[in-house]
């Protein structure tokens, strides 16, 4: 399945590139660490890896390496705002369970 991105996801990666002048769109990944196993990575992404699979999403090339795919395939990528809060958010319908900081996560 796709790695995906709403439309207001899509929107902020474009404009933060578009600010800093270079980059080829957005690097999603896990790593090992926290209460429940797993944590979401993101980064801008300069330039595409060989190994990296590529999707686009509303115009914007999203980045995984192969490691992460299996962990984040069907994922939606959102960006929210609550409050005076805002940020990213994983929808990524293999997460089992979430530690209660909310760093972590469990498949």
């Amino acid at each position: 399945m796709p790695i995906t991105l709403t439309e207001n996801a899509a929107k902020h990666v474009q404009n933060y590139l578009a600010q800093r002048g270079k980059g080829v769109g957005v690097r999603l990944g896990v790593k090992t660490t926290g209460c429940s196993g797993l944590a979401y990575k993101l980064e801008y992404a300069d330039a595409a890896a060989p190994e990296d699979q590529v999707f686009e999403s509303h115009g914007v090339k999203v980045l995984i390496d192969p490691k992460s795919l299996s962990y984040l395939d069907g994922t939606e990528l959102d960006f929210v705002r609550e409050g005076l809060q805002q940020g990213f958010k994983f929808n990524n319908p293999n997460e089992r369970d979430r530690c209660g900081c909310g760093e972590s996560f469990r498949v």
